[in-house]
């Protein structure tokens, strides 16, 4: 028997979970020793050259979200020659990818200079840089064959080996970091792991899937098609990175590389924690791929006001979490001199809790191939996001950089996506969405406003008082927001979806 789109989530969900709970514990078991060890300039470094290279990840043009895209439809059908097709179309641009990855990113050494702003400078930083190069082409050796699983319902595979290989590195990563006080080798051991996972992870491909390493070749036509999505997937892509990697850029730029360390400590725990809730949401991707391709509007409609109820639970959870957390957390651990103002704060609140209310829709976006309709939106998003960057940067400095992307979310794609997916998928208005959106809104300011005047006013000095009060706003935060949720239309489907699954 076939596994079902819901077992095939579950898995998927609950090992991705686990991974980045791990994850989540050694990150900052390394954090700690990278600061100690290391100092707030090194991890302004990292902050800016991951920007950099994620940038230069627009070489592969979104090329791996087309393929996965194109893979979900041959899958359905049992197609293992259209498969191994796509593999082997794969194969061949990556390999160009990773070449002109490669190229690019050395002909941006003599630029650093003008990118890194340090009061007292690093010896060895364009070594440095070259290591982070290589640990980007890494990933386009060998990877391409996994996207198959991915498209298959099967990440929780790739996401248990990957936790194995992520545990061991971050492991000797810290261990040789403690030892050495060395940041060549710290880097060192990040790209032999990343080497080492990539193909034991393609291996894995292999094995599962034989056919993948058939030659076979795709109609010409089939490949202009395959393009034609890419077309759309790069703007998206192109607008993503101008949109969410060129904030270290500006600080560093504008405002100081030192910053930029500083801010990576806030940026670590809303990027870690988004990872935990993206885990949830696009680990269903490929099932609702799948769901697209065989199931009508009104079943699709039902699946996303599950989706939608759980990322309000989590937003207004998170977020009142945050709020009242992040700044003992930061002082508890690293000490008050790593704490930036509650303006900054408030501004890395507002970006996470859109990214995380907006997920129903991405991952809509993605399983959909929606993207081709909404491809000018983003472009638009990410010219707003930089001019308005650099005017705020000038005038209040680090959260200016930061309220210029909640800005510029706000006015673009954050209410022309749900009306274009409503109209195309679901047959329906998208009125009750941005209802729900405001209800929401008002649940996560009520239910902040009353914790911050009873439990967050709580000092904690230590981190046992730190965990106490966690656990307090914890418990506290997710049962009102359940009790207000309770009778919600999308939450009564998630009981129901539950009670069939235990039965």
């Amino acid at each position: 028997m076939k596994d079902s789109r819901t077992s095939n989530s579950i898995r998927n969900i609950a090992f991705s979970f686990g991974y980045q709970f791990v994850t989540i514990l050694l990150s900052f078991v390394n954090r700690s020793v990278f600061v100690f060890t290391l100092g707030v300039s090194y991890l302004g470094i990292s902050g800016l050259f991951s920007d950099i290279l994620t940038m230069l990840s627009l070489a592969d043009l979104g090329f791996g979200v087309a393929l996965t895209y194109s893979m979900y439809k041959p899958l359905a059908e049992h197609d293992y020659d259209q498969l191994a097709a796509l593999i082997n179309l794969y194969r061949k641009v990556y390999r160009i990818i990773a070449l002109a990855v490669t190229i690019i990113g050395l002909s941006l050494v003599p630029f650093l200079k003008y990118l890194i702003n340090l009061k007292h400078p690093i010896p060895h930083i364009t070594l440095y840089y070259i290591m982070y190069l290589a640990n980007t082409v890494a990933s386009y050796l060998v990877i391409y064959k996994t996207s198959i699983i991915t498209a298959d319902q099967k990440d929780y595979l790739l996401n248990k080996y990957r936790s194995y290989f992520s545990i061991l590195q971050t492991l000797f990563m810290t261990i040789f970091l403690w030892i050495t006080r060395n940041y060549f080798v710290y880097l060192l051991i990040q790209v032999i792991f990343t080497y080492i996972q990539n193909f034991y992870c393609s291996h894995v491909a292999e094995k599962m899937y034989p056919f993948i390493n058939k030659r076979e070749k795709m109609p010409i036509e089939e490949v202009k098609d395959i393009f034609k999505n890419l077309y759309s997937v790069f703007l998206y892509k192109i607008s993503g990175v101008l949109l969410n990697a060129t904030d270290n850029t500006i600080i560093s730029i504008m405002i100081g590389t030192g910053m930029v360390g500083y801010y990576s400590n806030y940026s670590m725990i809303t990027s870690r924690l988004t990872g935990l809730v993206n885990t949830i949401f696009y680990s269903l991707t490929a099932s609702l791929g799948n769901l697209v391709v065989k199931e009508k509007a009104e079943r699709r409609y039902k699946v996303f006001l599950v989706m939608q109820s759980v990322s309000s639970i989590f937003s207004t959870t998170c977020v009142i979490c945050l709020l009242l957390l992040t700044q003992d957390f930061i002082r508890i651990w690293l000490g008050s001199s790593y704490v930036l103002s509650n303006y900054t704060l408030f501004a890395i609140l507002f970006n996470f809790y859109l990214g995380v209310i907006l997920l129903p829709i991405w991952v809509y976006r993605e399983a959909t191939g929606l993207y081709q309709q909404t491809k000018y939106v983003m472009v638009v998003t990410a010219i707003v996001n930089l001019v308005l960057s650099i005017f705020f940067a000038k005038k209040i400095g680090i959260t200016g950089v930061l309220l210029a992307s909640a800005i510029s979310r706000l006015t673009t794609y954050f209410w022309y996506e749900p009306v274009l997916l409503f109209r195309r998928y679901f047959g329906q208005s998208s009125l009750v969405y941005f209802l729900h959106i405001i209800i929401n809104i008002c649940i996560t300011l009520l239910i902040g406003i009353l914790e911050m005047e009873t439990i967050g006013k709580i000092i904690p000095h230590n981190w046992l008082e730190l965990i106490i009060k966690a656990i307090f706003i914890g418990v506290s935060s997710l049962v009102l927001v359940l009790l207000f949720y309770s009778r919600s239309g999308g939450f009564k489907l998630i009981l129901d979806r539950i009670k069939k699954f235990r039965n």
